[in-house]
């Protein structure tokens, strides 16, 4: 059995994207099935099957897992805190792949010539995120990043116009299998563990090349804050700075930029989209989604019984001012 994740074009994570804002928006409310299905513009029936297909989840579990995490956190944390778990109630400690992933940064040289001698095999292919343009050059993944519909002619430009005297070979088979490694791995799988490290080649300034190293050790473990990022490297009173390296970060989901949230808990902006953040967030947080783990999904599911009267009771207690 394909235990994958599900590679989507654009189109259809689209509808994921509508249906994830939809439940964390008004998962306290319980709403139906249909609704949610309604949010995506699907019937029931098309819905569950998509969702299930990309989540390994059905909707209505998915909405009790979000409902359970909420009920918890309500029940344990302060109203500051509350609030910020509201915001980001899809964010988990889950690792976010399985990968060794190193980050190399070009050669001055490499700069200077303007990628003159190198050749950049480049290819569109589906993730669980939507279409994406992947670029490696021989030493390493340059360039990975979402694509939306109608704008695939200017993506390649902006990535030709990066490099003006490379070569660039198009290639679709490599980008796809590319990308299965990057998701594939994301399922737990125990192959990505023992493959050698997935090198990534990337042009930056040295506070930039900083900023994503960091990234990669704090990110990739979960949700982080530009503050945290700006200790990571040395500069504490720098997270505007931090946040200007972390928006031109040129490899989305391997240096993990998705996973850079306010101070508040907010999710703050992303260079492809909150709505793609706010999927990536909860996809990575789903406590199911290496193979094996069907029990745990059940308990998970067993706790849409109590996690809205919890939830419900919480914030009555909140608002009552016995939580302090």
């Amino acid at each position: 059995m394909n235990t994958g994740p599900a590679f989507l074009d654009s189109r259809d994570f689209g509808r994921i994207a509508r249906a994830i804002r939809f439940i964390d928006a008004n998962f306290r409310a319980q709403p139906r099935l249909a609704a949610i299905a309604a949010s995506a513009h699907l019937s029931e029936f098309h819905f569950n099957r998509l969702f299930r297909r990309w989540a390994g989840v059905t909707p209505r579990q998915y909405l009790a897992y979000v409902t359970a995490r909420a009920a918890r956190a309500a029940l344990a944390t302060t109203p500051s805190v509350l609030e910020a778990a509201y915001c980001v109630g899809l964010s988990g400690p889950s690792r976010l792949h399985d990968l060794m992933v190193t980050l190399e940064a070009v050669t001055p040289g490499e700069l200077k010539a303007r990628g003159r001698g190198m050749q950049i095999t480049y290819g569109l292919t589906d993730t669980p995120f939507g279409r994406a343009l992947l670029a490696s050059t021989p030493r390493g993944l340059c360039h990975l990043a979402f694509v939306e519909q109608r704008t695939e002619g200017a993506c390649v430009a902006a990535l030709a116009a990066s490099w003006p005297q490379a070569r660039l070979r198009r290639d679709e088979d490599a980008a796809a299998a590319l990308a299965a490694r990057v998701w594939g791995s994301s399922r737990g799988a125990a192959a990505a563990r023992d493959a050698p490290p997935l090198k990534l080649a990337v042009k930056g300034t040295n506070f930039q090349l900083k900023v994503w190293q960091a990234l990669l050790e704090l990110g990739s473990a979960g949700p982080t804050t530009y503050g945290a990022l700006a200790r990571a490297v040395g500069s504490p009173g720098a997270a505007r700075a931090v946040g200007r390296a972390v928006g031109a970060n040129p490899v989305a989901w391997l240096i993990p930029c998705h996973n850079v949230l306010r101070q508040d808990g907010a999710l703050g902006g992303y260079h492809w989209g909150e709505d793609r953040k706010r999927a990536m967030l909860a996809w990575q947080a789903l406590p199911w989604r290496s193979r094996g783990r069907r029990h745990e999904r059940e308990l998970h599911a067993a706790e849409a019984l109590h996690a809205a009267e919890a939830l419900h009771a919480a914030e009555a207690l909140h608002a009552a001012g016995a939580l302090q």
